[in-house]
C-alpha cells in the first residue's frame, strides 16, 4: 500500500488543477477539486491499486474489474460527464464543470506523464479513451476543440476566459 505516494499523487493533482482552473476564472472550481479523493473509499482504494504512472482506479479495475473508488468519485464531481448521465441520457455538461473537466485532464497529463508531456497529450488521451455513451456530443465537441487548439496553440492561447466561453457557447448552447 502506497499511502504517502498516492497522498502526494492527488495532492500535486489537486494543485495543478487549481492553478489551471484560476488562470480560467474558475476559483471555486479550483479549490474543491476532486476533495472526494480524500475521503475513505477513495483514498484507500488509490492507495492500494497507486502505480505512480496511472490512474490507481484504472489499476483497481484491471485487476478486479470494477472500481468503487470511481462510483463514489463520479457521483461527486460535476466535471464527470458520468455525473451528468441518466437513464441513458447525456445532459451538455454546464460551463463550469466543464472547464474544470478539461483542466482536470491536462493536470492528469502532466501529473503522471511528468517531463516528458507536451500539450498534445490531452488531444492523444482523448482520441484513444472518447466513449460516445459518457458524455453529450454537444460537450465532446466542445473538447475535442479545446484539446485540438491546446495541441496546435498551447496553454496561454487555449486558457483564458474569452477562448473557453466562445468556444463553449459555439457548441454548447
Amino acid at each position: 500500500m502506497n499511502i504517502i505516494r498516492h497522498f502526494i499523487t492527488i495532492t500535486k493533482h489537486r494543485l495543478l488543477v487549481m492553478k489551471l482552473c484560476f488562470k480560467c476564472g474558475l476559483y471555486y472550481q479550483g479549490l474543491t477539486h476532486d476533495l472526494s479523493k480524500y475521503s475513505f473509499v477513495e483514498f484507500f482504494e488509490g492507495a492500494k491499486y497507486y502505480v505512480g504512472t496511472h490512474s490507481p482506479i484504472s489499476e483497481c479495475r484491471k485487476k478486479t474489474g470494477i472500481s468503487m473508488a470511481w462510483l463514489h468519485h463520479k457521483g461527486r464531481n460535476k466535471h464527470h460527464g458520468e455525473y451528468w448521465m441518466d437513464n441513458g441520457k447525456c445532459l451538455v455538461i454546464p460551463y463550469k464543470y466543464a472547464v474544470e473537466s478539461i483542466c482536470d485532464q491536462i493536470a492528469a497529463g502532466k501529473n503522471y506523464k511528468g517531463k516528458k508531456y507536451d500539450d498534445t497529450e490531452p488531444l492523444n488521451h482523448w482520441v484513444k479513451n472518447y466513449n460516445p455513451d459518457r458524455i453529450n456530443k454537444k460537450t465532446a465537441k466542445f473538447f475535442e476543440q479545446v484539446f485540438t487548439d491546446l495541441s496546435i496553440y498551447g496553454e496561454k492561447k487555449v486558457l483564458n476566459k474569452k477562448y473557453l466561453k466562445e468556444t463553449y457557447k459555439r457548441f454548447c448552447e
